[in-house]
């Protein structure tokens, strides 16, 4: 009895830590093929190239040059938008996950966060108002429950 139910917490633990963070993945690419590295080294969102993809925890990504391909696997976790690349305020005051416009965007503390942009005007300044470090910390700890749904 003891070795069934080691069994099962072993397997149990397996597919736990296999489980891939869901990425936003709209389009089939992270940022929906806009190059990652793109908004940290050229200050700008830039459109991926097929040519220059890779495949990272089970998500494709694609970048506008060879040069951000390499430093996107030289430290991929640099790169990654917060969040699974769904929109930071969504997942901070709503606890939804919900898409984006990849050039709608802010780097703060090093991070990209990602915003959706509806017709009536953007959260990207619903999100920077007030107290930011709080609704990262909200968002940080909404993540935690959403990132496997």
């Amino acid at each position: 009895m003891k070795q069934l139910f080691t069994l099962l917490l072993l397997s149990v633990s397996t597919v736990l830590i296999a489980q891939k963070i869901d990425y936003n993945t709209k389009k089939g690419y992270v940022a929906e093929g806009f190059d990652v590295v793109s908004y940290f080294v050229d200050g700008k969102p830039l459109k991926g190239i097929k040519k220059f993809q890779t495949k990272y925890d089970g998500a494709k990504f694609k970048f506008s040059s060879e040069k951000n391909l390499n430093l996107f696997k030289e430290n991929p976790v640099k790169y990654i938008p917060q969040y699974g690349g769904y929109c930071a305020y969504a997942i901070a005051e709503r606890n939804k996950k919900m898409y984006i416009d990849p050039e709608v965007y802010e780097i703060r503390d090093d991070k990209l966060y990602l915003f959706y942009n509806p017709w009536i005007g953007s959260v990207i300044g619903n999100w920077q108002e007030g107290d930011v470090k709080k609704r990262q910390v909200k968002g940080d700890n909404n993540w935690k429950k959403l990132k496997h749904k």
